[in-house]
Parts: C-alpha cells; structure tokens; sequence
C-alpha cells in the first residue's frame, strides 16, 4: 500500500485516522461526507476497543442527545443515560451505516513525513508503510493506563489492578477493598464494590474533587456545562459555589471537605468534576470510607499521607492514563512535557501541517459532544488545505 511515486504534482493519497474508536470513526465519517477517502486504523479486530473493555456498570454521564456522532442519532430506546454496551452497539452501527473503511488488526508503531515532503508516513505492523496526504491520531484520551511509583508496591501480598482491569465488584464480594482515586472512575468504582457486596470499601484522597449531581429536577448537569463553558472561569467558580452548596451536602466530617479552589479553575487545570451517581449517600452513610493519600507500600500494608498503616485484600489503583503518544509522533516536536499534543483538533502544529489530533480533551461540556464538533472542522481543514493530494471516492 505504500507510495513512493514522486512528481511535480503529488500523486492523490487517502487520509489515515489512527483508532476506530469515536474520535476516529467521527472524523473518517465527516471526510467521507466530503467526498475524502478515509481510512481508519484500528490495532484491535474490532471497533470501539476501549469501550469494550470498561466496567460492566458504566454509563454515560452526559445524555444521549448530546452524546451522539455526526451522521447517526443515538436511539431512544437506549435511554437518557446510555450503557457502556449500547455505546459500543452504536459504533458498532455508526461504522456500517456510513460504510467506513476500516482495517483491523493494524497498528501504526511511527509516523513521519514522506522524504518528498509531500505526505505522511506511517509504519504499521507487518513491516506495512502507508502514505497518506494526512494524518489523523486519535488513539484515546485514556490510553495508557498510569500507576505512580510507590515504593514497595512490588512485595503487596494482596490483590493489586488498574481500574482498567477492573471489570465487576463479584471477585472482591465479602473483601476488604481500598480504591485509590476520587476521579469519576475511582468514585463509581468504589459505589459498584459497595452494591456488589464488599465487606469494607475505602477511598483513598490526594486532592478534595468538586462532587456535582449528574441531574438536579431533571435538568442535567451536561447542559449547564454546555452553557457556562465559554464565560470567564472566574464568573463560572463563582456561579458554582452557591449551587453546589444547596445541591451537595456538607461531607466534612466524612472526609470530604467542600474544595477550596473554583470548579472552572479545576477544570481548567484538567480536573473534571466528579458526577454523582451513588457516591454522596455512600460517603455520607459511611458505606465509603475516605481516607488519605497513598504514599507506598510496606510489609504487606499501606501508608497513607498521614502517616496511618492500613490492611486491606486489595487495591484498585484509579489512577488514571496518560496518552502514550511518545512513540508514535514523539519525535515531531508536537508534545508537550506531559505527553498531550500541544494543539489539537481543527488545528495542525507549525512543525506538523496535515497532522491533525482528535479527542485529546476532556471538556467540561463532554468529550464526545466536543469530538462530533471536532471531527467536522477537522475535516473542513483536511479539505482545504490538502488540495489535489486527497483521494476522492468515486462518484
């Protein structure tokens, strides 16, 4: 499949989107709708693989409404708040409605540019290189999952995984299990351990999380977040706090303490607020206990923060990923120290024009709202700018 052919005039090539997740199969939707052959990526043998791989209790926690790609409603029957396995049915679904090319089973390892200049250069497993007039990277937010370095993990006698591991609460039924991460992974993962019968469930805490009610009367929280997301984050903290007061509980004495740092401002900063769904009434009846931060392990027990020395069967480190770029587009100088892209959707680095990232965000107003808007501008731009070098479907 590759193209070495070199001329005045750069021969057509297809565009390269890498992951047949949302972020993927979002964008190769909006390049096909403008007549641009898009092929899609995937290393999995399947569409959706990281959705397939959450835990059985997942749901969305923005609607359906605004939850769904361009080109496909998601359907009624699917509810307000759409299950882990109905997202992965309407992938599933979004990919053969709109007849996407999608390879599996291929996973691109390097990009670069063509030695022309002209194009993009991916290496692909079976020793594959495939050039394209552009490239789309949307490989997922969550890719990798992270685990800090706490010293003397490696001799915890107990039960140790990744929330990405974590799939049910039934293997830790009658255990004492400590959670480790109040993100919104972590705080619905220690509810599903409650339900689910562990005998005692703690939830260890670095930093206090704004807790926000999912839906209040009705209303939820997805749309105000639409709505305040471009005003001044110092007019959103402040619109915040008297809210949060009449809607959340004082949790203080649990543990809890209101934060003292604005919502917006958090957010800003990359921490999104943690949407309820069972997690207040279990911290508030003692079901989830709060705990300090862990800071290692040693002779079989953990040390938390505060200089307490816990036992415990198991711990579900929700810790969460990094983005695991380093080694796929590392060395074009389009990272930052982090590992994030340093700019995203509709635009292209100076260092990398043609190069596009799709879903490396976590808005406040939903991730897959934010990729279905992303995908069309990002293929306007693909159209703009990549000229007589794209390949056109036929008719």
């Amino acid at each position: 499949m590759a193209d070495s052919t070199s001329s005045a005039s750069p021969p057509e090539r297809p565009v390269y989107v890498i992951g047949g997740g949302p972020g993927g199969l979002s964008v190769a939707y909006a390049l096909r709708a403008r007549g641009i052959r898009a092929v899609v990526l995937e290393k999995s043998d399947q569409v959706g693989a990281a959705w397939r791989g959450h835990y059985d209790r997942l749901h969305l926690h923005t609607t359906r409404r605004l939850s769904a790609l361009p080109g496909l409603p998601m359907p009624r029957r699917f509810g307000r708040w759409v299950s882990r396995d109905d997202v992965v049915r309407y992938l599933e679904k979004y990919a053969e409605v709109h007849e996407l090319e999608i390879v599996t089973g291929v996973e691109v390892s390097r990009v670069e540019r063509t030695p022309d200049g002209t194009g993009w250069l991916l290496h692909a497993t079976g020793g594959r290189e495939l050039t394209g007039a552009a490239v789309v990277v949307a490989t997922g937010y969550n890719h990798t999952p992270y685990v800090p370095d706490w010293a003397g993990l490696e001799k915890y006698s107990g039960d140790f995984v990744h929330a990405g591991d974590y799939r049910a609460p039934a293997p830790y039924a009658g255990r004492d299990v400590l959670v480790v991460g109040v993100g919104n992974t972590g705080a619905e993962i220690a509810v599903d351990l409650v339900e689910g019968g562990a005998s005692r469930v703690r939830l260890s805490v670095r930093t206090v999380p704004h807790i926000v009610r999912r839906s209040t009367a009705g209303w939820p929280a997805q749309f105000t977040s639409v709505l305040v997301r471009r005003l001044p984050v110092g007019l959103v903290d402040r619109l915040a706090r008297p809210m949060a007061k009449l809607s959340v509980p004082d949790l203080s004495a649990q543990g809890l303490p209101r934060p003292d740092t604005g919502l917006y401002s958090r957010v800003k900063e990359g921490a999104i607020p943690v949407l309820d769904v069972g997690l207040i009434d279990a911290v508030r009846k003692g079901r989830v206990e709060v705990v300090a931060a862990v800071d290692g392990f040693e002779d079989g027990k953990v040390i938390l923060a505060d200089g307490n020395r816990i036992s415990t069967d198991a711990v579900i480190a929700a810790t969460g990923y990094v983005r695991g770029l380093e080694g796929l587009v590392g060395h074009l100088n389009v990272l930052d120290a982090s590992g994030r892209p340093v700019v995203r959707g509709v635009h292209t680095s100076e260092h990398a024009h043609g190069l596009y990232f799709q879903g490396y965000t976590n808005p406040i107003s939903g991730n897959l709202r934010e990729m279905a808007i992303d995908a069309e501008k990002i293929a306007k731009s693909v159209e703009k700018n990549g000229g007589s070098a794209l390949s056109r479907l036929p008719g």
